[in-house]
């Protein structure tokens, strides 16, 4: 186990640079997930833990140690990576126990060793076939049992479930996730697929163009979004947005035919602001209903365990997730009903979220 303490660290590639001043602290022990959509910087920034990619500015160290001019072996990480990079004409044993023979260590030890890994990763009846006859969860259990054997300081993870089938993806998850409490082991994790984030982190950090926008248990980025990028990627269906203005007496909102009774907390008159609102805080009634928002159904998907669906709300796309036992009909029009205590507010300039906003109950507008 060790901390990982990154400080101001960027990286540049000529004249372009990549990701912007990152600083971050992840604990002995902790399981951190990096998430973010592709090109945002977040396999550049485990690269350069990992030492596979010079670092351009700032530190990097573990446990205590600046990294930056260490060479990767020298580091205490060991990687698994998206392609399985199995030897084919090895067999699991040889492939898990491959590093420690180009180490020199004895036969009879590193065949104890590659007995212990096997057994905990389930692999024990495995051991003499080669990865041709595996199936994908089994490959990726061997590339996992491959960095285990070396007993790493950290454990780097580069979206690692990516070429697996969902149902795959879901059983390795949580063989991960077990894995991780029996070793204990300081995890880094890189993924674009938020429901792989939100069940393995135990912090999650949300990066956008090469910077972190947040760090936060999952609870937190799901409730208390720090910006609108990351309300709006974290949650799925994502959040609802409706584009509002300050206006004297509280917020006016889809052009002014709604507004919200809010204290302006000092923004001045015709300031832009953002509302987001979960669709699963969300509830269809009646159409006409008191304080409602009426909306035309636009589509609806059906999920097994409940639906989405998907309305038109005076020209902006708003979605509602549901359990309840209606099933509107596309064209037909119902009510959308919330509690203002779900909303969230974010600035229309820079994204930032707003917590001066207190909302009481939307009425009509005059």
């Amino acid at each position: 186990m060790a901390s990982i303490t990154i400080r101001d660290v960027y990286k540049s590639y000529a004249k372009m640079q990549v990701v912007h001043g990152v600083n971050l602290d992840i604990t002995s022990g902790e399981f951190v997930v990096i998430l973010g959509p592709s090109g945002c910087g977040k396999s550049t920034l485990l690269r350069m833990i990992a030492g596979l990619e010079e670092i351009s500015g700032g530190t990097i160290a573990i446990d205590g140690t600046v990294v930056n001019k260490l060479e990767p072996r020298e580091r205490g990480c060991a990687m698994v990576f998206q392609n399985y990079a199995l030897y084919p004409h090895m067999s699991v044993a040889q492939n898990i126990g491959y590093s420690l023979k180009v180490a020199g260590v004895p036969t009879a030890e590193r065949t104890q060793r590659i007995q212990a890994v096997a057994r905990i990763l389930e692999l024990e009846q495995l051991l003499d076939r080669k990865p041709m006859a595996l199936s994908g969860g089994q490959r990726q259990r061997v590339a996992m049992g491959r960095a285990m054997i070396r007993e790493p300081k950290v454990f780097l993870f580069d979206e690692p479930l990516s070429n697996l089938d969902a149902k795959l993806r879901v059983q390795m998850r949580s063989e991960i996730r077990k894995l991780h409490r029996r070793l204990n082991a300081t995890s880094v994790f890189v993924t674009h697929d938020q429901v792989e984030a939100m069940t393995l982190a135990d912090r999650l950090v949300v990066m956008n163009g090469g910077r972190v926008e947040q760090v936060g248990t999952p609870g937190e980025i799901y409730s208390l979004p720090a910006s609108r990028f990351v309300a709006t990627f974290v949650g799925a269906p994502a959040m609802n947005m409706l584009e509002g203005k300050v206006v004297l007496d509280g917020l006016s909102l889809l052009g002014g035919s709604r507004r919200l009774a809010v204290s302006r907390a000092g923004l001045p008159v015709g300031t832009k602001v953002a509302v987001g609102i979960r669709p699963e805080a969300v509830r269809l009634v009646a159409p006409g209903t008191p304080g409602a928002l009426n909306a035309t159904v636009d589509l609806v998907e059906e999920l097994g365990a409940g639906r989405v669906v998907y309305v038109d709300l005076d020209g902006a796309a708003f979605s509602v997730m549901t359990s309840e036992a209606v099933h509107p009909a596309p064209g037909s029009a119902v009510g959308l009903q919330f509690s203002e205590a779900d909303l969230h507010f974010f600035s229309s300039e820079t994204g930032s979220r707003l917590d001066v906003f207190k909302a009481s109950v939307p009425v009509p507008a005059l």
